[in-house]
């Protein structure tokens, strides 16, 4: 029998005294003395391996420590299988890294890549053991290692270490066996060697992670004990960048907080730099792309990152070598800013760095969240005493007793009261007698809970007049809904009830509110677009000397009466009084699309309040009146004009001097109620309207269309009306195409319809004119004012 016929399975049960001594003696009968030289070599090999695997289990058992661990497990590898040297290298699953400890000098080093790469990695992924004869035919190897040290790499045996779960947790392996090559023998040894270390390992591993931990909550409680009592925000963060520069050995480092209004990072604190504010938008850089994604940044060279801005580093005169980033989070997974910790002294931030200020991150976002909490309550403070400083209503707060706690200037100014004289005291002590009112208002609320309100009311106050005042009476609760006291707020409208009543002789409520509320951006100059009405009595000069002042005052006080009832029915502004004329504006406090529309409106309701007016008058045996209007429409400059001794509200313009002329044409035309070509655009689809005329206004070349407004007829002021229209309207058609002849056949129609229709009558001997002696060739069918007026 040869020797490579003698396995270990067979020497093992020579050893263990499984095989009979007849079985020995004729196994040992048919060796010849190569097979008895090899029988007792592999019996000192496992006798040997079995020693090795005894020592393993004697020089683990007695540490845990990674750093004694290491070196006596290769130390046992290396003898066991005869090699020159081993390795061990444990999975670190934070980082997916295979790491060593190694003696550099009088220290224990570390050393770590990647857990895919090279023969290791191949063997911790796969979980499968290799045997290497020829690490140099073998592409995972990497001969770079072997050209730094001066090492010849020949053969490698690797194989995974496993824990009681049967799962890899790092890798064993040997090189350069001394005598041949490793072989299965060699692998199922290191296996055994591998498993019998692994609970050692896992062990120490849990040890040092416990020890690392503890390590890292003190530092952490001590850091945190420091910032926790401060609640202002810039001491606080100058406190957390010490200590995070501190807790991870750091040179220097910067804090950004979340400008959520601006969506901007800004830095309050910045190590190093002189103390001013840095803002960029929140995702710009590498802090920006940390807030934006959440995610931490760790660059080992950041002049390496394309991501990394060196401009600001030759401006400072500072070098950036590595950095970490870590986006602070409050509650509810809330971003409020972002830690940026640069140059690590011992190298780069690893695994552990990035927790450690994972951790004190989490501290850090309360401490900054209480400070930026109390600065909010602060500047909300600063704020409610600023607002109750510049208010005009005077605020009177009470607690739950009734008693004032705070009064603001404008309170004391109304009261003519000091603070000093009303804190502190019930308010029953204040409000007594005819002011009894205000007191009534809080026992109200009280007994209701509800706010209570009291409108225009007269406050009785020592050494003054009476002052009109509205009151507010509100109950003041807290987050739970419970009481804790009252808010009074008076508002002193004395003079703003003079105005109204000044006000009201001038326009509607509704428009006076509008003005009131725009107060001092409604007076100022604007152009507006507006529509203007002019009314005038015909023939007053006339009236007056036959009525004499008296009946004259009386005559004008009752038809403005019923006049400017109208307007302010509709939103119109009594501008003026020009003599016995009425001048309105629509548009030029409260804007309308409407506005033309009300000014026809109150056009037509005006003849329709004027044959009333008559009526009465007739039945009283006083002279009748007739009246003529004008409206215009476009853009005017409106604004508080005249004097610094006299102002008025007021509007100016081409468009109101329009109005005016026209109200003036109405005497040429016989009509009552002319509008311009802007107005009738706005009212002809619900107005009964006729084109009178093509004219041209002084001081305006471009020739206007002018237009009557009938809706105010009734059949027996304007019988056949719409006879009178239709022919009119055709007549007017032939006129302006020199049709003489045919013009004069429809004019004469309408006037037939209605003998009293002035402007039928006025083309008709137009017609007659023209026919007689026709007109350039060049005419244009326009008229002029220029004679009329």
């Amino acid at each position: 029998m040869s020797r490579l016929q003698i396995g270990f399975e067979t020497i093992r049960e020579i050893l263990e005294h499984r095989l009979h001594q007849e079985d020995i003696e004729r196994l040992l009968h048919g060796l010849d003395e190569s097979g008895k030289a090899e029988l007792f070599f592999r019996i000192t090999e496992l006798l040997r391996r079995t020693t090795a695997l005894a020592d393993i289990a004697n020089r683990v058992n007695d540490s845990l420590s990674l750093d004694v661990l290491f070196p006596r497990l290769m130390e046992v590898v290396t003898e066991a299988l005869n090699a020159d040297r081993s390795s061990l290298f444990l999975h670190d699953p934070e980082t997916h890294e295979l790491f060593s400890r190694v003696v550099q000098g009088d220290a224990i080093g570390e050393i770590r890549f990647p857990a895919h790469m090279g023969v290791a990695g191949s063997v911790f992924t796969s979980g499968e053991a290799e045997i290497i004869a020829d690490a140099y035919a073998d592409g995972r190897f990497n001969q770079e290692v072997d050209r730094r040290t001066g090492y010849r790499t020949r053969n490698i045996l690797c194989v995974p270490i496993r824990n009681k779960n049967h799962e890899v947790i790092g890798i064993t392996q040997a090189l350069n066996k001394n005598v041949g090559d490793f072989d299965s023998e060699d692998q199922r040894l290191l296996e055994a060697l591998s498993l019998q270390a692994s609970a050692a390992l896992e062990n120490a591993r849990l040890f040092e992670r416990v020890e690392r931990q503890q390590r890292e909550e003190a530092m952490l409680l001590e850091v945190s004990v420091s910032i926790v009592s401060e609640i202002h925000l810039d001491p606080l963060l100058m406190k957390i960048m010490a200590a995070a520069t501190s807790l991870l050995d750091a040179d220097r480092g910067t804090l950004f907080l979340h400008d959520a209004e601006h969506d901007e990072l800004c830095s309050r604190v910045a190590g190093g730099i002189a103390r001013e504010e840095i803002r960029f938008p929140a995702s710009a850089g590498i802090a920006g792309e940390c807030f934006s994604s959440g995610r931490i940044i760790n660059i080992a060279d950041a002049y390496a990152d394309p991501r990394f801005n060196p401009d600001f580093d030759r401006q400072t005169g500072y070098r950036t070598h590595s950095m970490l980033c870590m986006p602070i989070v409050a509650r509810g997974e809330r971003k409020i800013g972002v830690m940026q910790i640069l140059n690590r002294k011992g190298g780069a931030f690893c695994a552990a760095d990035e927790r450690r200020l994972r951790a004190f991150s989490a501290q850090a976002a309360v401490a900054i969240e209480n400070a930026q909490l109390f600065e909010d309550v602060s500047a909300e403070r600063n704020y409610n005493e600023a607002m109750l400083h510049s208010m005009n209503s005077g605020v009177l707060t009470l607690d739950a007793g009734g008693v004032l706690r705070k009064v603001n200037e404008s309170a004391q100014r109304i009261l003519r009261r000091r603070a000093d004289e009303l804190v502190g005291h019930p308010l029953e002590r204040h409000f007594t007698g005819r002011n009894a009112w205000v007191v009534k208002s809080l026992e109200k609320v009280r007994a209701a809970g509800n706010s209570d309100i009291t409108v225009d009311t007269d406050l009785f106050v020592e050494g003054a007049e009476a002052i009109s005042v509205n009151l507010a009476t509100v109950p003041l609760t807290s987050m739970r809904g419970e009481s804790i006291g009252y808010m009074l707020m008076l508002e002193d409208i004395t003079k703003e009830k003079r105005l109204r009543n000044t006000m009201s002789r001038y326009m509607s409520k509704t428009v006076m509110d509008q003005l009131l509320e725009g107060g001092e951006a409604v007076l100022g100059g604007t152009g507006r677009d507006v529509s203007v009405l002019f009314a005038d009595i015909r023939g007053f000069t006339s009236i007056s000397e036959r009525l004499g002042a008296k009946e004259t005052v009386a005559l004008l006080n009752e038809y403005f009466t019923e006049m400017v009832d109208i307007v302010f029915a509709h939103n119109g502004v009594l501008d003026k009084y020009i003599g016995d004329m009425i001048m309105a504006v629509f548009g030029s406090v409260l804007q309308s699309k409407d506005d033309a529309s009300n000014a026809v409106l109150v056009g037509n309701r005006m003849m329709a309040g004027l044959y009333q007016l008559n009526a009465r008058r007739a039945a009283r045996g006083g002279e009748t009146i007739r009246i003529g209007v004008g409206i215009s429409t476009g853009n005017v400059v409106a604004g508080n004009i005249g004097s610094m001794k006299r102002m008025e509200y007021t509007v100016i313009g081409d468009r109101v001097n329009l109005a005016e002329r026209l109200e003036g044409a109405n005497k040429f035309y016989g009509t009552s109620i002319l509008v311009c070509d802007a107005t009738w655009a706005a009212v002809k689809n619900h107005e009964p309207t006729r084109e009178i005329d093509l004219i041209r206004l002084r001081g305006r070349d471009k020739p206007a269309a002018i237009y009557e407004v009938l809706g105010h007829h009734t059949e027996r002021t304007f019988p056949h009306l719409s006879e009178v229209l239709d022919a009119f309207r055709d007549g007017l058609a032939l006129y302006r195409q020199r049709d003489w002849t045919a013009a004069e056949r429809c004019f004469r129609d309408a006037a037939a319809a209605n003998p009293a229709d002035e402007p039928s009558k006025i083309y008709l001997e137009r017609c007659r004119t023209y026919a007689r002696t026709p007109p350039p060739l060049d005419w244009d069918g326009v008229s002029s004012m220029k004679d009329r007026q």
